[in-house]
């Protein structure tokens, strides 16, 4: 497996994902990621969290939509429970809401959509760590590369962050150290 593994190089995501940013928005000290639903739009945004502030980018345009470089200290971090709750306030047109992170401090993101999209994220030459798509449950054991399963991103010049799915299924991001890497599709 893991000779596998090692061997699949970096592909494009099939159909009908797209890639929004050719080679991902440069985002340094990046700590975390999140996703909130535009209150308009309706479309994904991703809530980027780095030693530089906090960034709201809409996944489908990859427009960066509001920006805080030096955000308030957050009055719910003097909580008991703060510290477990993985959240930040959200900004411009989501402010007032929370929005859960997920990366160098903990968290999750989705791995699964509701129609069988699936993300992995695997390590076989730490600290390299890699990022699988697979639909239908096409594992890297079971199928081949590139029609069951495609490795589309490789941490290989960052530390890994965070990857995942947005709520709505619609959108994959990838975060390392450096960077922020965004996939879209069109509702079905």
């Amino acid at each position: 497996m893991r000779d596998r593994l090692l061997a699949a190089p970096v592909v494009p995501a099939p159909e009908p994902w797209q890639r929004v940013f050719q080679y991902g928005v440069p985002v340094g000290g990046l700590l975390g990621i999140g996703f909130a639903s535009h209150p308009d739009s309706g479309h994904d945004l991703v809530m980027v969290v780095s030693h530089q502030g906090h960034g709201l980018f809409d996944a489908v345009t990859g427009e960066k939509i509001a920006r805080d470089h030096d955000p308030d200290p957050d009055p719910d971090e003097d909580t008991p429970d703060a510290s477990s709750d993985l959240s930040c306030p959200g900004l411009g047109p989501i402010a007032g809401s929370r929005v859960r992170i997920a990366g160098l401090f903990g968290g999750g993101l989705d791995t699964v959509t509701a129609d069988g999209w699936t993300l992995e994220v695997v390590t076989p030459a730490w600290p390299h760590d890699r990022v699988l798509l697979s639909r239908d449950g096409g594992l890297p054991h079971t199928g081949p590369h590139g029609e069951q399963w495609w490795h589309i991103f490789h941490a290989d010049y960052s530390e890994f962050r965070a990857a995942g799915f947005s709520p709505s299924g619609q959108t994959i991001a990838v975060a390392t150290s450096s960077d922020l890497c965004l996939w879209t599709r069109r509702p079905a």
